[in-house]
């Protein structure tokens, strides 16, 4: 809806063509990059030029040096995670922009005299750009025209109150509209706007600020700082200590070195996080930060409006009832109804059911606000009429407001309309109000409302209820709905302002009412201040403090501009049902993550104890490097690219790294262990390529042993996968031209019975590793 040129006064009717033309030649266009704006070029160097890919391409130029070119099979990981993790990040780069165009807010904007909805890079200097409520101020400006506009800049300045903005007044990128319309002129577009340099980085397609990124991080800086040591140790044991040539030295370094890298790692996270974009996106999900999908797998507490979240946005008017005979009450309902140029869904109802304009003329709008929960008009020879919440205008006890109370019991929305002594554009509006008449509106519940209620309870995420309606209305909704601790319903205005006090009503009620853009916030701090994760949905202009507070904001496509910016989720088909496919994302990137980081990191913690035990023991490393390609193939690379992808609902917990380092640590100890154990059992006694062949059976046997319990719980996919590795691996030893191509000699009976033997020791005691850590730290619930 356009504004109303004859509330407003007479303004511009914008640049012409030609003009917008001269600013576009001279670059005075809003050309702040969108969303999602990694070019092509950053996403190929970020995924080629990588620490992993750099120590990869160190060792295989080392080993392309000494001639034994078979034993660079490694170097084929640079390709195969370079390629992998580009095509998944470009294909998620492309969902996410597609969805953005989408999702996008596009101001209306004043051209060739004629309103014109633009998306926000397509303004340039000095263009018109409407207002209403919850339009965002997308660049900096002044103000032409103003009608009761009132701007919160608090996202800006931190001042939580409403500014109201008059002819000439500045508005700064970044704030949005609570109340009233207006218009202003464009003065700063593009980088030179308020809030662009923020916007831009906030902006960015991202996969780091989350747990699980800085974690691996962490691990990744650690490890890089064991190779030069284990590095130098191996190959001053290979020449000085064993005796062998610089090129043989040379490749039990790097043998010794690779599989120390988890180069895996990195790009099953990234893969993870990519395909989580895809898949929400196939359900018009736009994930506007991608720690988002991890964050909500976290959340513990879901706090909900009711309209627009449970019920359907639209309202229709179900009965008017006067409460004195008052006959100008329908056509003071049609009148309030065309005075704001855009009325919110009570008075779209309204409108709808009084099509006719009685022809009213306003001089004094107070537009609805969600701080005050009223809107008015003062007429010509009509008088000054209010219409908002009964418990608001009204004083207890008031006959009118007990039934509109009675009323809302049932689930209804119930307005009041009175009249007032008071202009309304008085600082001591609304005054005294007399009841004229109580509106009734119906909300339909959204179908899908109680499925979703009931996933988040079997789930133990807890729901609170959070509205500005009546609070028994809201009650209603939420009851019919079987939400737990719905029964009593509080009114927010009853509610402490302490923060503690505020937490603990919080933690034992579920459904709150009249309550303020404020109090929505401080619920959000009091909540996360006992160590909750709170993910925040809305869609009105009410929200947006309380979503940019919360750990996870997630509105609704349909919601205000305001409202989408500072989300992190946004719900473009507005079903409230698509946030347990949300949870279930989040829980399979998080739950996979932490299943293939086990087997990367066992394989880290073995390959640098062996390492050091070589070392000591002044003998040759027992591998070739091509021996250590094929263990990461067929125990790591293979099964956890497909665990990474798997479903999975585990419940998201904290504590990743220290988890999964309890893990790999102990049942890396034991592999190495056992396997330089068999190795040095044999290795005086035989050839290098029959104790080799010894300590490698021992470590596949095992390292086999950890996948299948990083695979539980079982499925039948997954008993196949192992089954399909075991085979694999088997065949490795069995075959006459694998036994040649990897220098295997499995041959003697004794050493391959002695292999196995150690084998099931060390099997045995991962089992008991695993067990114990199963009594430590119980496993999440898998649902």
């Amino acid at each position: 809806m356009s504004i109303d040129h004859t509330a407003l006064g007479t303004i511009d009717g914008g640049l012409t063509s030609a003009e917008v033309a001269e600013r576009v030649a001279a670059g005075k266009t809003n050309d702040v990059p969108a969303r999602a704006s990694r070019t092509v070029g950053q996403i190929v160097r970020a995924n080629v030029l990588t620490r992993i890919n750099a120590i990869y391409g160190v060792l295989f130029a080392i080993i392309m040096s000494t001639g034994y070119f078979l034993d660079g099979m490694f170097g084929l990981l640079i390709i195969f995670n370079s390629g992998i993790g580009m095509i998944q990040e470009l294909r998620a780069k492309r969902t996410l922009e597609k969805l953005a165009i989408v999702g996008q807010a596009r101001p209306t904007v004043r051209r060739d005299g004629a309103p014109v909805e633009l998306a926000p890079n397509e303004i340039v200097l000095d263009d018109v750009i409407e207002l209403g409520p919850g339009d965002k101020i997308v660049v900096d400006g002044v103000v032409l025209a103003a009608d009761s506009l009132e701007i919160d800049e608090s996202l800006l300045t931190g001042e939580s109150d409403p500014v109201v903005k008059h002819p000439g007044d500045q508005v700064l990128s970044g704030s949005f509209v609570v109340a009233g319309s207006g218009a202003y002129r464009a003065t700063k577009v593009g980088r030179d706007a308020y809030a662009a340099k923020l916007a831009e980085e906030a902006s960015k397609f991202t996969l780091v600020k989350s747990e699980l990124r800085s974690g691996i991080d962490k691990i990744l800086k650690f490890i890089t700082f064991l190779l030069i040591p284990a590095g130098a140790l191996t190959i001053y044991n290979q020449l000085f200590n064993v005796n062998e040539s610089l090129a043989d030295a040379l490749r039990g370094m790097v043998a010794a070195l690779v599989p120390m890298v988890p180069e895996g790692l990195i790009l099953m996270t990234s893969i993870a996080f990519a395909v989580g974009v895809i898949r929400l996106g196939q359900r018009q999900c736009l994930v506007q930060e991608l720690p988002a999908i991890e964050g909500l797998a976290r959340v513990d507490v879901v706090c909900a409006d009711k309209t627009g979240t449970l019920t359907e946005n639209g309202m229709r008017l179900s009965e008017v009832r006067s409460t004195n005979g008052d006959a100008s009450v329908t056509l003071a309902l049609a009148a309030l109804a065309r005075t704001e140029a855009r009325p919110n869904a009570s008075l779209l109802a309204i409108a709808e059911a009084y099509p006719d304009d009685p022809g009213w003329h306003a001089t004094a709008v107070a537009p609805f606000s969600s701080a005050r929960k009223w809107s008015g008009a003062s007429f010509t020879d009509h008088g000054h009429w209010v219409l908002g919440a009964p418990d608001v205008l009204l004083p207890a006890g008031d006959a009118a407001r007990t039934e509109a109370e009675q009323i809302g019991s049932q689930g209804l929305r119930v307005l009041l309309l009175g009249r007032t002594d008071v202009p309304l554009d008085s600082h001591e509006a609304p005054g005294t109000v007399r009841a004229a008449a109580l509106v009734v509106l119906e909300q339909k519940v959204r179908p899908d409302a109680k499925e979703t209620l009931d996933y988040f309870a079997s789930q133990n995420v807890t729901v609170k209820v959070i509205s500005g309606d009546n609070a028994l209305s809201v009650g209603a909704v939420a009851a019919s709905l079987d939400l737990p601790n719905s029964a009593d319903p509080i009114d927010a205005r009853n509610l402490p302002e302490d923060k503690e006090e505020l937490a603990s009503v919080l933690e034992e009620r579920a459904v709150f009412g009249r309550v303020t853009p404020a109090q929505k916030r401080s619920m959000v701090g009091a909540l996360q201040s006992r160590k909750h994760t709170v993910a925040m949905t809305g869609d009105g202009v009410n929200d947006v403090l309380a979503l940019k507070d919360a750990d996870i904001g997630v509105a609704m496509g349909s919601g205000s501009p305001a409202t989408r910016a500072v989300a992190q989720i946004v719900l473009l088909d507005n079903k409230f049902a698509t946030l347990p496919h949300v949870v279930g994302e989040g829980r399979r990137v998080i739950g996979n993550i932490e299943r293939v980081s086990n087997l990367f990191l066992t394989k880290t913690v073995y390959s640098v104890i062996l390492a050091l035990m070589v070392g000591i023991a002044q003998v040759n490393y027992p591998f070739l490097p091509r021996h250590v390609t094929v263990i990461a193939w067929f125990t790591i690379g293979i099964p956890a690219f497909v665990l990474s992808l798997a479903p999975n609902n585990e419940r998201a917990r904290t504590g990743f790294v220290a988890r999964v380092m309890r893990m790999a640590i102990p049942s890396g100890a034991i592999i190495a262990t056992a396997t330089f154990v068999a190795y040095m059992l044999v290795h005086n006694e035989t050839t290098s390529e029959r104790s080799g062949t010894t300590a490698l059976i021992t470590l596949m046997i095992i390292a086999l042993w950890v996948l299948a319990i990083v695979a539980r719980p079982y499925k039948w996919w997954k008993i196949g996968l192992i089954a399909l590795m075991s085979t694999a691996s088997l065949l490795l030893f069995v075959l006459p031209f694998t036994q040649r191509f990897f220098a295997l000699d499995p041959t003697n009976t004794s050493y391959t019975m002695l292999a196995i033997g150690i084998a099931a020791i060390g099997v045995v005691l991962v089992e008991i590793v695993w067990w114990i850590q199963r009594k430590l730290m119980p496993p999440p619930v898998e649902d």
